[in-house]
Order: C-alpha cells, then sequence, then structure tokens
C-alpha cells in the first residue's frame, strides 16, 4: 500500500507552524477544511467548531468515525503586572518548567501579535545566585517577558493586551534527514495529518471505505470535551487517533502504531482492540500495544458523554508529550496504513 507521505508531512509541518490552542483554532481548522475541499471531501462545522468531513462508503446503513483534535496546549493572560511583565495561566495540562525559556506570541484582543519570551521572576544568576535553580516553577514564578519597550501595566495596556489574550508557544517545528520531526503539538496535530492522508488515499485512488466513513477533528480535546458532542448518530465505531507516548515502563516507540488497550477513562473495546491487532499482523503493520494511566482521548470524552458505540485508540509514538516533542515519519505512516486497512475491512 503506497500512501503519499510527502503530503502527509508537508501538511503536518503546515499545521503544526499554525497556532491553536484550546478556544482559539480557527485559523488550523480554516487550513483543515480548505485540504478535504481540494479533496473533494463533504464537510459540515457543528455548533461548538469542530469539523466533520464524511466520505460515502459502500455500506450507507452503519458509519464509523475516526477523530483526531487540532487544539493544542497553550497559554492566556492573567494578569498584567506593575512591571511590564505578563503573568499566564495554562491551556492544557503540562508542566511549568516544559516552557521556561520559551519563546512566544501574545496575541492582542485587537489582532496585533506581540512577541516575548517566557522567563522565571528570578531568571538571572548574576541577580538571584542559587534561588534561579531553587525556584519552583508555577504560575506565581513564571511571567511573560514582552518584546517591546515598556515598563508599566499601563503601557502594555496601550498596546491593545489585555487579560483573557491567548498565548501561543513557538512549536520550534524541525523535519530531520533521518525522517524524524521535532516540534511542540505534535499530540495531535500528528493524528490530523494522518487523517488528511487517510482522506487522500481514498481520493486518490477512486475507492470507498467498506463503510461511510466521517473524520471528525475535534477543537476541545485538551480540556476534555473534545468529541462530547455531535458525533453522527449512525456511528457504530469510533476511534481516536491521537499521539501514543513511549518512555519507561510502555511498548510505544517513535516508529510504530501503537492501539492502546487501557487509558485513565478504563478499557477500549475490546474486541474493536483485537480486530484492530488482526488488521496489524494480517498486513504486515509495525504496531504496539500499550496503556497509559495518565492519557484520556477523544473517545473517552464520547463515552462520558453517553455516546454508544464500540471505541478505540490508535496513533503514533510521540516522545517526550506535552514537552518537547518527537515523532518519526515511520509512526505516522503506520497509523496511516492500518486506519486504511480497518476502513476497508468487513
Amino acid at each position: 500500500m503506497n500512501v503519499d507521505m510527502i503530503y502527509a508531512i508537508d501538511r503536518l509541518v503546515e499545521i503544526l507552524k499554525t497556532p491553536s490552542p484550546t478556544g482559539n483554532t480557527k485559523a488550523a481548522m480554516d487550513i483543515i477544511k480548505k485540504e478535504f475541499d481540494d479533496l473533494k471531501v463533504k464537510t459540515h462545522q457543528t455548533k461548538k467548531g469542530a469539523l466533520i468531513a464524511t466520505i460515502e462508503g459502500e455500506n450507507d446503513r452503519i458509519h464509523k468515525t475516526l477523530s483526531a483534535h487540532i487544539d493544542t496546549l497553550g497559554a492566556m493572560v492573567k494578569e498584567i503586572k506593575g512591571n511590564g511583565r505578563l503573568k499566564i495561566t495554562q491551556i492544557g495540562g503540562y508542566s511549568w518548567n516544559t516552557i521556561e525559556g520559551e519563546y512566544c506570541v501574545v496575541e492582542a484582543s485587537n489582532g496585533r501579535k506581540y512577541s516575548g519570551t517566557i522567563v522565571t521572576t528570578k531568571a538571572s544568576t548574576h541577580i538571584h545566585g542559587g534561588e534561579t535553580s531553587k525556584l519552583e516553577r508555577n504560575e506565581n514564578s513564571m511571567e511573560i517577558r514582552l518584546d517591546e519597550k515598556i515598563e508599566t501595566a499601563e503601557e502594555i495596556k496601550k498596546l491593545g493586551i489585555s487579560v483573557g489574550d491567548f498565548v501561543f508557544l513557538d512549536p520550534r517545528t524541525t523535519v530531520t534527514e533521518s525522517g524524524f520531526i521535532k516540534s511542540r503539538h505534535l499530540d495531535d496535530k500528528a493524528g490530523v495529518a494522518a487523517i488528511l492522508t487517510i482522506a487522500k488515499y481514498f481520493k486518490d485512488n477512486g475507492i470507498k471505505p467498506k463503510y461511510t466513513t466521517h473524520f471528525f477533528i475535534s477543537n476541545y480535546e485538551e480540556v476534555g470535551h473534545g468529541a462530547s458532542a455531535s458525533i453522527p448518530e449512525k456511528t457504530v465505531e469510533f476511534i481516536a487517533i491521537d499521539m501514543a507516548a513511549p518512555g519507561d515502563g510502555q511498548t510505544s516507540d517513535e516508529y510504530s502504531v501503537t492501539i492502546c488497550a487501557k487509558d485513565s477513562s478504563g478499557p477500549y473495546d475490546l474486541e474493536l482492540k483485537n480486530r484492530l491487532v488482526n488488521i496489524a499482523e494480517n498486513n504486515d503493520i509495525n504496531y504496539k500495544i500499550d496503556i497509559y494511566p495518565f492519557y484520556g482521548s477523544d473517545a473517552s470524552a464520547a463515552m462520558r458523554a453517553g455516546w454508544e458505540f464500540k471505541h478505540g485508540l490508535i496513533g503514533p509514538g510521540v516522545d517526550a508529550s506535552h514537552s518537547h516533542e518527537r515523532t518519526h515519519r515511520d509512526a505516522i505512516e503506520n497509523t496511516v496504513k492500518l486506519a486504511i486497512k480497518y476502513l476497508l475491512a468487513e
């Protein structure tokens, strides 16, 4: 099976470089809609802003839905400090130390964008000595240093910046010759790129999936309610495509597709999990099976909301999740291949 991995990586880089923290995803969602439009895949947007694309299957009586989320981690202005710095609140869950020293952009309410750096309140060792390393990193010790000539809160306000403005973290996206993609927000833009590549495979080859298939691009997954509503009613199986997490005690790696057996929301559907394993084995697709104790997905959100269907979770291995992430093109390719074979199967 030949899948267009040049397209997959190009689309991934494009959306990685387009900020989309939870609550501010329109620019990235517009790119995804345009891709589906170019592929001549019908779409509609939900009241909550999610995008659903649909490819008609050989069987339209029952449907399958695959999801990925475009929203990412980020921050928001919490307080304008008297010294001209900005205090922030997190969007999504991450360790404060993972954003120390990161370049960022503040999008003011008037649409203007201002660059800055996230630093601690005691960043200079020449001033604070050993206190710089002992300081606990939290919402009270981290602040944004804007690249503007400002020293007071009033000067910040004159720029148009106010409490509630979004902060975009620099993704620092890099693609290496050895096939690695290093970037923030591979969770879950790698999954979104996989879905676009799956849709492209069906359209390029002029074939239909066995069952009518929906691609649900959610926009509130990082805060827990991404795919909690508006799932097409004929859906009998729902698979979230989201990052897998390699690390100590895990089987996942950066080169395979992982089939999740259980996460913090409980076990995924056993019959569906076993079917995905069989598809991978029968088609020589590199896969792992893993469990994530500190993890939830769009499928988890759907189950909590009371939807009734078989639910599963697959995805490419992404190292250092919610930090300085990295994956390999092989993991994305294996994810795409497993999803295509699943959609072609009885």
